[in-house]
This record gives structure tokens, C-alpha cells and sequence, in this order.
């Protein structure tokens, strides 16, 4: 494939999709993510697209909201392995909330493989993917159905979450930052996205590495709420990728990194923190019974904070 038709078919899928990881363009174009990064920082200089930490975006900072058909097909093997990670961090008995996407899509459809457990959820999705569990109960919240990620939004959601507590929330969205938490590019998603927050004891964030460093339109969780990140490794050289995650460690966030298939890494148990958002409201932390216990097998990789 010539440049010129190589280029022009990472500035379509960029326009389809909004975001875009580098991995995924080598494996559309088939060549090198060395090859396509020099394309991406030709069509940066002619204004077309802006490189965001391992990827590229639509120009002007912010990235749109991608519908659900263009999401599902982005980084796959990433959003495997984060849900498998994610999934060993709940138990037996625990009840828990997870949010829309097509990460915590994933993470369902291991969690469908725990006893006893119950699933608060606002997403179809989600609740489809549970739907069969044995011993899985879901409590679907209320709301308005929103036709872009199947998700219920609106003052039925975020009503029916008053009153409720689990032991912590698992969330998705569009973009995370250190310096503003996690974002998303609509102004409904991200209200409920907050009431699921306020239900939690702790706050798990599941993004892959191309949303590191992106910042969108609306915050749903700032920094010092979310307990951990459970995110993929970011492609080699990516120095900007990996500043954001030692940025995110040393502002308290838990960082463990999954390994996809398509590294072929390993992967390490980390202890789950405590929780940082119970102490700071001056309320009591979930009830011992409701924290996971570390699984044997699987490891991931712990980031710790900086020594000052």
C-alpha cells in the first residue's frame, strides 16, 4: 500500500471513530507502528489529525463520542485483557456497580462466572451479558435509553441510584487525565456516571492506552475519587503514555497494567488500596465481607508513587 492510500485510510478511520490507537492503525493498514506513526505526524502537520499518547485524534483537543458499532471494533485484545484483570479484583457475595461501555462489556462477561454476586448496571449491554448467569442477580437502574452505547440516562438513573451502596464502582469513558480524572463526551452519560460514583466505596476505572492523556467535554470522576486504573500496555516508546500513568500513580491512583495478546506479557496481583474516597468523606469503609481477596494465578504489574 503507497503512503498517499495508507494515510488516507488512517484519516477515515480517525473520522469514524474520533480516537484511534496506533496498534490498531498498523494492524488496518498492515505494516509497522513505526511506518504508521510517520504517517500520523504527516497528517498532524497538515492539520488533519492531532497524535494523542499512542494514537491520534480528531483535531481540536476534545474528542467526540464514538457510537457503539466503531467502539466495539477498538482495541480488542486490550479491552480483553483489562476485563480479566478487573474481574479478579471481585468476590463470592460482593455487590457491585458497572457503568456503560464496551470495556465493562467485557469485564460482564467474566463476572457472569461469580456466585452470588450482584451487578447494579444503567447499561443493556451489561445487563444482556449477565442476563443467563447462574446465581448472578442484576438490578437495572431506570432512565431515558440512550441509542449511541445502549444506556439508561436522565433523573430516572440517577433517582433510582439514591440510596444505594456496593462495595465499588467500575467505570469506563472516553478520556483520563491526571490532571482532571476521567471524562466523557456526553453531558447525561457523565451525570449518572457521577450518581454510580457517589453509591461506591471504591472507584476502578477500565481504560485502555489510547484514552490516556485524552481529555473530553464533561468529568465524571476527578483523580483523588478514582481507587485504581486498570489499563494495558502502552506500545513501546510511548514515554507520553507512561508519564500520565506515573502522573496518575503519584496523585494516589492504583495503577495495574494487564497484559493484552497481542504483548504476550505477564501479569501480577496488586493489594487492593484502601479506600480513599470512604476516609475522605468521613464515612465507614465497605464491610469486610464485600473486599475481594487476592486469586492465585494471574499477576499484574503494580505502578507505585514516586518517593518525594
Amino acid at each position: 500500500m503507497f503512503a498517499a492510500e495508507r494515510r488516507q485510510l488512517i484519516l477515515e478511520m480517525v473520522r469514524a471513530n474520533g480516537a484511534v490507537s496506533l496498534r490498531e492503525l498498523a494492524r488496518v493498514v498492515q505494516t509497522s507502528e513505526v511506518t504508521v506513526r510517520r504517517d500520523v505526524r504527516a497528517l498532524e502537520a497538515e492539520g488533519l489529525l492531532d497524535r494523542r499518547h499512542g494514537g491520534a485524534v480528531l483535531p481540536g483537543g476534545f474528542t467526540r463520542e464514538s457510537g457503539f458499532p466503531q467502539k466495539s471494533h477498538l482495541a480488542t485484545a486490550e479491552k480483553t485483557a483489562i476485563a480479566d484483570l478487573a474481574a479478579g479484583l471481585v468476590s463470592e457475595g460482593e455487590a457491585v456497580v458497572v457503568g456503560a461501555g464496551t470495556t465493562t462489556q467485557e469485564l460482564a462477561r467474566r463476572l457472569a462466572r461469580v456466585p452470588g454476586l450482584t451487578v447494579v448496571t444503567n447499561s443493556l449491554l451489561v445487563a444482556q451479558a449477565l442476563a443467563h448467569a447462574n446465581r448472578v442477580e442484576v438490578v437495572m437502574t431506570g432512565g431515558t435509553l440512550r441509542g449511541s452505547n445502549y444506556a439508561l440516562v436522565g433523573s430516572g438513573a440517577e433517582q433510582s441510584l439514591h440510596g444505594l451502596r456496593v462495595s465499588r464502582a467500575f467505570l469506563s469513558g472516553s478520556g483520563l487525565t491526571a490532571e482532571r480524572g476521567l471524562s466523557t463526551s456526553n453531558m447525561l452519560s457523565a451525570s449518572v456516571d457521577r450518581a454510580l460514583v457517589q453509591a461506591a466505596g471504591e472507584v476502578v476505572v477500565l481504560a485502555d492506552h489510547t484514552k490516556l492523556g485524552t481529555d473530553t467535554m464533561f468529568q465524571t470522576v476527578p483523580t483523588d475519587v478514582i481507587t485504581r486504573l486498570v489499563t494495558d500496555e502502552p506500545p513501546p516508546h510511548d514515554d507520553r503514555a507512561e508519564t500520565e500513568l506515573q502522573a496518575l500513580a503519584d496523585r494516589g491512583v492504583q495503577v495495574a497494567v494487564a497484559g493484552s495478546a497481542s504483548t504476550g506479557r505477564g501479569r501480577q496481583d496488586v493489594p487492593m488500596p484502601t479506600p480513599r474516597r470512604a476516609a475522605a468523606q468521613g464515612g465507614s469503609p465497605p464491610p469486610t465481607h464485600l473486599r475481594p481477596t487476592a486469586a492465585p494465578g494471574p499477576r499484574v504489574a503494580d505502578l507505585a508513587p514516586r518517593r518525594r
